[in-house]
């Protein structure tokens, strides 16, 4: 018989599992809350709360609403959004993620007190992350919308090399490839030039690498689930991969290829930090059912 194990370390991040818990605590008492854009980048558990009263709507509708509540995710948001709230008298429930709150503040604080010294412009801020991304638009927002987005080392000509750079990185990117990029960047400055790098990365985020690495090596065949909006979701589904040829990515058990489970006496379950753990056992139990009818 097959033994199926689902990833310990696996499923929500504590960012994610705070926003969610934000939620049911209002949907629990009102039985109604809005979010700003969806709660996490899985389709299931936003349909899970959505049924519950959670309402996801958009920055546009945002602006039209007026005296409700309105709940912000952990991707966290830009100064913009806070401006729309106070003037449309919206109770905001922040559920932005701590380690986010503290990059925007770290983003905000270089932007507006770097000053031009010695005839010298203030320096760019550079952010290394997904452009477009709800946590980078909030991350731009701290700098008036003049932040440099680059998406991959391949992007960095993007920099001016004759101004002092200051370069952060979404919380939840590659510590290797912000590496690569910071070392690029050195090997670039113009002299008299600063350069200055901040590893901003999530390191509970970050450090889910090794250990799915680990998990995925260990098992003939690596389901891994994950919504198909999530970034973290294809960094980590990319790891399992490169672990387990045998992996394959799925949305929930509705996408399980029955002929991937012949033959394997070990399957391993796993997921993103935005991939809750009651849908990992879906997909656990009905492996376990469809393995039970090829046998029977």
């Amino acid at each position: 018989m097959a033994i199926i194990e689902i990833d310990e370390g696996s499923g929500f991040c504590f960012g994610v599992t705070t926003a969610i818990r934000k939620a049911e605590e209002e949907l629990n008492k009102t039985g109604h809350l809005y979010c700003l854009g969806d709660i996490v980048h899985n389709t299931a558990e936003v349909d899970r709360l959505a049924s519950r009263g959670l309402e996801t709507i958009t920055h546009e509708q945002l602006e039209q609403l007026h005296d409700v509540k309105v709940l912000l995710r952990a991707h966290g948001e830009p100064p913009g959004t806070y401006e729309t709230a106070r003037r449309n008298n919206i109770d905001i429930i922040d559920a932005t993620c701590p380690v986010v709150l503290k990059l925007q503040q770290r983003i905000h604080a270089s932007y507006h007190n770097d000053t031009q010294t010695d005839g010298k412009p203030a320096p760019q801020i550079v952010i290394y992350g997904k452009r477009g991304h709800a946590e980078v638009l909030g991350l731009v927002g701290q700098t008036e919308g003049n932040a440099t987005v680059i998406e991959n080392i391949d992007e960095i000509d993007k920099i001016d090399y004759s101004r002092d750079i200051c370069l952060y990185s979404q919380t939840t990117k590659s510590v290797q490839e912000f590496s690569r990029i910071v070392e690029e960047i050195k090997q670039r400055v113009k002299p008299g030039v600063t350069f200055r790098s901040f590893d901003t990365i999530c390191r509970s985020v970050a450090n889910r690498i090794p250990q799915i690495r680990e998990f995925a090596a260990r098992h003939e065949l690596i389901l891994f689930v994950s919504g198909t909006k999530s970034s973290n979701g294809r960094i980590l589904f990319a790891e399992c991969c490169d672990a387990n040829a045998d992996s394959h990515l799925i949305s929930s058990e509705a996408d399980i290829d029955p002929s991937w489970l012949v033959g394997k006496e070990r399957i391993g379950i796993c997921g993103a930090t935005s991939t809750p753990r009651w849908l990992m056992q879906r997909v656990s139990d009905a492996v376990q059912d469809l393995i039970h009818q090829t046998t029977n």
